[in-house]
């Protein structure tokens, strides 16, 4: 079988990710769908915005387990925009827009 390469390779997770996940490495896709399955299975998408519905499903309130993996995040975007949550508190919000550096994060 050919290498994986891009977002199908393997990745390492750090010691919050992996342990939440159940698993030492996985693909960048495979994470993002965990994560998305654990938000949607646990209701964690606002069904509203500052009280408007329009951009419902956009926010992700961050739970107990949640709020170890955000705590991680630290990282400055391609745009050169710094995304910190290390201060993010359990039942704050994340913008979904935002998985993507919650996910480099967090990976070795």
């Amino acid at each position: 079988m050919a290498e994986e390469k891009g977002l199908n390779k393997p990745v390492k997770l750090k010691a919050d990710l992996a342990a939440f996940l159940g698993a030492g490495a996985l693909p960048r896709t495979e994470i993002t769908k965990k994560l998305w399955d654990y938000i949607k299975a646990n209701k964690l998408q606002t069904s509203t915005a500052n009280g408007k519905p329009e951009n419902a499903g956009k926010f992700i309130v961050a739970d107990a387990k949640l709020i170890k993996i955000f705590n991680n995040t630290k990282v400055k975007t391609k745009s050169g925009k710094v995304v910190d949550f290390t201060k993010l508190k359990e039942g704050q919000t994340i913008d979904m827009m935002q998985m993507a550096s919650v996910v480099s994060a967090n990976i070795e």
